[in-house]
C-alpha cells in the first residue's frame, strides 16, 4: 500500500505541513522566549525603580532606616524576590529572609545587581535584588518570571502544532482521495480495456489535466471500439467474399467432374468469372496494406489527369449503361499535366466510378468535372443516388466501412474501394473528400498537385520508384 500514489502524496505533504509547523513552532518558541525575556527585564528594572523610590521616600520620612524591615519583608512578599539593604557604609540595614544579618557587611556574588537608593543627588543606600523565592513561612504570589511564562506558551504551541498536523492530515487524505480518483477511474477502465471490454468510458468530472487524460481515454475507447468493430466485420465479410465464389467454383468442379455440367467454354468461363473475384479481393486487400505501411511504389511521370479521365470513363460505361445510367464528363480540351503514376490515378477514378455506378438508381447520371487550377488540379465524381446520412459521412473512407450494412455482395465489393482512394490520393500529397445530401446523390473530390515532392525513398524499393 506504501507504493501507492496516494499514500506517497499523502505522506508527502503530511511531511511538509510537519515540517512547515515545526519551523514555524520552533521559530515563535524562540522568539516568544526572547521577547519574554525582554519585557520580564524591563518589568524588573520597572519594579526595582519603584522600590528604589519607595526606600529612598523611606529614609527621609524616617530620617534613617530603623524599622526598614517590615517594609521591606511586605515589598519582597509582593514581588516574589529576595531583598536586601544595605546603607551606605555597605552595611545590611535589611533582609528580606533573613539570610543577612542587620549590621553586618553585605557579602553579594558578582552578578548580584546593586542599585542605589537615591534622592537628588543624596545616596542613602543600596538595594540589591536577588531571584529567590518568598520567605519561609509566606504565601507564594503569582508567579511571573519568565521561565514559567515561556513554559507555558510552548506549551500551548506543542498542543496548537498537533492539531494542526492532525487537521492538516485530515484534510491531506480526504484530498489526496479527491486528487487520485480521476486517475483511480482511468486506471481501472484502462484494466478493463485491456482485457477487451472496448465499452468502457470514464466520466469527466473537471476540466483541469485529470479531465483532459479522462477526455482523451474516452477518444481511445471509442477509436478503439470501433476498430474492434470494422476488424469483426472484415472477418465477416471477407468470409463472406471468399466464400461466395468460392463455393460457386466448387460447385461448378463437382458438377463436372460428376458429369451434371458439360465442360464446354460456357463453364469455364463462369468458374473464371468467380476466380477474378477472388483475385480481385485479395489485390485489394494487399494493395491496401501495402499503403498503410507506406511500401506502395508510385512511378510518377508527367501525365495528362483529362485523358487518364477518359479512359477511366470508357471503362466504367458498359456496367453504368447495363443500369441505365449516363455518365457526363466536363473535362478540359487542353491537357491537364500533372507528375502522378497514370495508373494509380486511374485506379482512384475507376473506384470512385465504381461506387457511384453501385448507389445510383436506374436512369441516373454520373458527372465527372475537372478543373485546372493554378497550382493542383481538382477532379470531382458526382452522382444522383439516394446520398449518405450525415452520420456515415466521417467513416466512409475507413476500410470495410459500409453506409448500408444490409448491403449484400451482389451490390458491389467488400468495401474497399474509397479507402484505397484515399491512400493513393494522399500518396500523391493530395486531398480527399466527400459531400452528399440524402436523396440528391453524393460528390467525392480529391486534388492533385501539379509538382508533388518526391515521397520518401523506401530502402527496399527499386532505385527510381517513389513509396508511400
Amino acid at each position: 500500500m506504501i507504493h501507492s500514489v496516494r499514500w506517497r502524496l499523502f505522506l508527502s505533504f503530511l511531511l511538509v505541513i510537519v515540517v512547515a509547523v515545526g519551523a514555524v513552532a520552533v521559530f515563535v518558541s524562540r522568539t516568544t522566549s526572547s521577547e519574554v525575556q525582554q519585557y520580564e527585564t524591563r518589568t524588573q528594572d520597572v519594579r526595582v525603580g519603584r522600590v528604589g523610590s519607595l526606600l529612598a521616600a523611606y529614609y527621609l520620612e524616617s530620617q534613617g532606616w530603623t524599622g526598614v524591615e517590615p517594609v521591606v519583608d511586605q515589598i519582597a512578599r509582593l514581588y516574589n524576590q529576595r531583598l536586601v539593604v544595605v546603607d551606605d557604609q555597605g552595611l545590611v540595614v535589611a533582609d528580606s529572609h533573613g539570610v543577612m544579618h542587620v549590621g553586618q557587611e553585605g557579602e553579594f556574588q558578582p552578578n548580584d545587581r546593586p542599585i542605589p537608593i537615591m534622592a537628588g543627588p543624596a545616596r542613602f543606600g543600596t538595594l540589591v535584588v536577588l531571584p529567590q523565592g518568598p520567605p519561609p513561612g509566606a504565601s507564594a504570589s503569582e508567579d511571573t518570571s519568565a521561565t514559567s511564562l515561556s513554559s507555558s506558551i510552548n506549551g500551548y504551541l506543542v498542543w496548537s502544532g498537533l492539531i494542526a498536523v492532525l487537521v492538516a492530515a485530515l484534510v491531506t487524505l480526504f484530498m489526496s482521495r479527491r486528487i487520485l480518483s480521476p486517475a483511480e477511474s482511468l486506471a481501472h477502465a484502462a484494466r478493463a480495456l485491456s482485457r477487451g471490454d472496448f465499452s468502457q468510458r470514464v466520466k469527466v468530472r473537471s476540466q483541469d489535466e485529470f479531465g483532459e487524460l479522462a477526455s482523451a481515454f474516452n477518444t481511445m475507447a471509442e477509436d478503439l471500439e470501433r476498430t474492434e468493430q470494422l476488424r469483426r466485420n472484415l472477418v465477416a465479410d471477407v468470409a463472406h467474399e471468399l466464400r461466395t465464389p468460392l463455393s460457386n467454383i466448387q460447385g461448378h468442379l463437382e458438377a463436372i467432374r460428376d458429369g451434371l455440367l458439360p465442360a464446354e467454354p460456357a463453364t469455364f468461363d463462369s468458374i473464371y468469372e468467380e476466380a477474378l473475384l477472388l483475385s480481385r479481393l485479395v489485390e485489394d486487400l494487399q494493395e491496401l496494406t501495402l499503403a498503410e505501411a507506406g511500401q506502395l511504389t508510385l512511378l510518377r511521370q508527367s501525365a495528362d489527369v483529362a485523358d487518364i479521365a477518359r479512359r477511366a470513363v470508357a471503362a466504367a460505361q458498359p456496367p453504368a449503361e447495363a443500369k441505365g445510367l449516363t455518365i457526363e464528363t466536363h473535362l478540359p480540351t487542353q491537357p491537364a499535366i500533372a507528375e502522378v503514376d497514370p495508373e494509380r490515378i486511374g485506379q482512384v477514378l475507376r473506384n470512385l466510378l465504381s461506387n457511384a455506378t453501385t448507389h445510383t438508381s436506374d436512369g441516373g447520371r454520373i458527372i465527372v468535372d475537372l478543373k485546372d487550377e493554378d497550382d493542383e488540379l481538382s477532379i470531382s465524381v458526382a452522382d444522383t443516388g439516394a446520398g449518405i446520412p450525415p452520420e456515415d459521412l466521417p467513416y466512409v473512407f475507413e476500410r470495410f466501412y459500409r453506409v448500408d450494412r444490409s448491403r449484400v455482395r451482389a451490390t458491389g465489393g467488400a468495401g474497399l474501394g474509397l479507402t484505397i482512394a484515399k491512400r493513393l490520393v494522399e500518396a500523391h500529397g493530395g486531398t480527399i473528400g466527400v459531400e452528399s445530401e440524402l436523396g440528391k446523390g453524393s460528390r467525392f473530390t480529391f486534388t492533385l498537385p501539379k509538382n508533388a515532392p518526391p515521397a520518401p525513398q523506401h530502402p527496399h524499393a527499386p532505385p527510381n520508384d517513389e513509396q508511400i
